[in-house]
């Protein structure tokens, strides 16, 4: 059903609507590289096609998801030999500093006209060196009427549905299950067709959409609720302990084309939360996985992560550092502004120092093992215990070390 003309797209009239900037561009047999950015499913894809199709020049494409330095420069090789190649890159934001940087001289020298598309602002996903070199244009998400002709124009043209004598008599399940994303829609509006065969006419109604839908669609929406239960079942199986878990669901983000750096940023948090100071190198490998992945971008960085997921998973872990910041907040939320102790005070001035700023204390590393016991909690808190090590090898190291120096002080 992907449309070969302007004239068969639905929607976008802003942008290919008769008078428009890209259908004039089209029909003077010349267009700029340029930047698709819009929602998914609203035709960043269909509208490069049909300008490969209209121009009849050659066309080249490539997914950012798959994709690498080699893929882009051997693409250009190819151009090379052609005239007025289009090289079009799907997801171009998925596309590191590196792979971008591949692409500017060839942008530049008009080796290739670029289209790039994207869900992702540019202005932040896309090098400013190739920016400056590609026209944006805006694609607007698709409306429940253009939705709806497009249901309409797949049973009047689709030779499939056209066999299946299909009655479309609601489409407000169609339509908010797919999320506004035409691809989603056509994929769904096929698969409840084929659940509902065998009957002379198949008739289209929420309730048999909604049944068909609960049955068989597995969706992955980056904004919607699987996105959010999905991020749930790799945290909670990198805290349980399973690497097999974690790695099937970072697969699972992976495939459905999650933002790397979510993934990335949220491992960073993890290694900290439920990993702790039972092994505090969990935290650097992921800062380091999170620097990685941003500097490489897919494919080759679902490696970096795999490494990253199943080492957090598999290392021994504590929310000591976790529970003693949450506890130390709510202190400080019951307690209000509880006044610093006059010892451990700053001094920086001479009436501050009359006063008593900085008096009595004392500086560790003046006392042996660079220890002395002195009270740094206000008043009102003193002895307070917040920070209780976890039951791990590291962790026991710690109460060991903590027990030595305070006693009993603080129940360690």
């Amino acid at each position: 059903m992907r449309p070969q003309t302007l004239n068969d797209l639905v929607g976008q009239e802003h942008l290919t609507g008769t008078g428009s900037v890209l259908r004039t561009a089209i029909g003077h047999g010349k267009i700029p590289s340029m930047i698709l950015w819009g929602p998914p499913g609203t035709g960043k894809t269909t509208i490069a096609n049909i300008i490969a199709h209209t121009l009849a020049v050659p066309f080249f494409t490539l997914s950012a998801i798959s994709a690498g330095v080699k893929e882009v420069r051997d693409a250009i090789a190819q151009a090379q030999k052609l005239t007025g190649a289009i090289l079009f890159i799907d997801e171009i934001h998925r596309f590191n500093k590196g792979q971008q940087d591949a692409l500017l001289g060839a942008v530049e020298k008009g080796v290739v006209t670029l289209i790039g598309a994207t869900t992702e602002n540019p202005s932040f996903e896309v090098n400013n060196a190739l920016l400056s070199r590609c026209q944006v244009y805006v694609l607007k998400p698709l409306g429940n009427e253009d939705l709806v002709r497009l249901l309409e124009q797949s049973i009047e043209r689709d030779e499939w549905l056209g066999e299946r004598n299909v009655k479309l008599k609601e489409t407000e399940a169609l339509l908010t299950i797919s999320g506004g994303d035409a691809r989603k829609l056509l994929n769904l509006f096929e698969l409840v067709v084929d659940g509902l065969a065998g009957t002379k006419t198949v008739t289209i109604t929420d309730d048999k959409v909604m049944a068909i839908a609960q049955q068989r669609i597995a969706l992955y929406d980056k904004s919607g609720e699987q996105h959010y239960d999905i991020i749930s079942a790799f945290i909670k199986s990198m805290r349980g302990s399973d690497p097999n878990g974690a790695i099937y669901w970072l697969a699972r983000m992976i495939e459905g084309g999650e933002d790397v750096k979510f993934i990335a940023r949220r491992m960073v948090i993890f290694a900290s939360e439920d990993i702790g100071n039972a092994n505090p190198t969990a935290l650097v490998l992921a800062n380091a996985c999170f620097d990685a992945v941003n500097k490489i971008g897919y494919p080759e960085s679902r490696i970096i992560l795999a490494q990253c997921a199943t080492y957090l998973a598999s290392s021994h872990k504590s929310n000591a550092s976790y529970m003693a910041i949450e506890e130390a907040l709510d202190m400080v939320r019951k307690e209000g502004d509880l006044p610093v102790p006059l010892h451990v005070r700053n001094a920086p001035t001479g009436l501050m120092k009359k006063l008593g700023y900085g008096k009595n204390y004392k500086y560790a590393h003046s006392y042996e093992n660079s220890f002395t016991e002195q009270e740094f909690l206000p008043d009102a808190l003193a002895g307070t215990t917040f920070y209780d090590p976890g039951q791990t090898p590291r962790e026991d190291e710690l109460r060991k070390f903590l027990r030595s120096l305070w006693k009993d002080k603080y129940g360690y």
